[in-house]
């Protein structure tokens, strides 16, 4: 009785194991599609990121603009401001920066804590 008692128990945890890893694992139900609003707000910034480096390959300030109205915040031109300075003061890549200085000064929002960071050959316009 000992006996099957053990082989139950093992099987069990074996069936449980199994099913946790094909449960949570292999076929999980990933999200797809995910407006970038819902973001978190260090995704937002990355997503700002490719934007901007976007913009330094086109020069596209509208399809920027659109871009970034899809994250939902209120006023992206300020958004895209609040970050870099943001960057700036927390001494983040300066290639990231370079990126988001441009595209700040596409939206009219050089500040003077991004002079030194404004690059004079801006993506020409297309």
């Amino acid at each position: 009785m000992m006996r099957f008692i053990g082989s139950l128990l093992v099987g069990l945890l074996i069936g449980a194991v199994i099913g946790v890893i094909l449960g949570w694992g292999v076929f999980a139900d990933l999200p797809t599609d995910v407006p970038p609003a819902s973001l978190a707000p260090q995704y937002q910034e990355e997503y700002l990121l490719m934007v901007a480096g976007g913009y330094w390959e086109n020069a596209d300030i509208l399809g920027a603009f659109e871009r970034l109205q899809m994250l939902g915040v209120q006023s992206v031109p300020q958004f895209v401001q609040d970050v870099t300075e943001k960057y700036i003061t927390t001494s983040r890549s300066v290639d990231e920066i370079y990126l988001l200085v441009a595209l700040s000064e596409g939206f009219g929002r050089l500040t003077p804590i991004m002079q030194p960071y404004r690059q004079v050959n801006i993506p020409p316009s297309s």
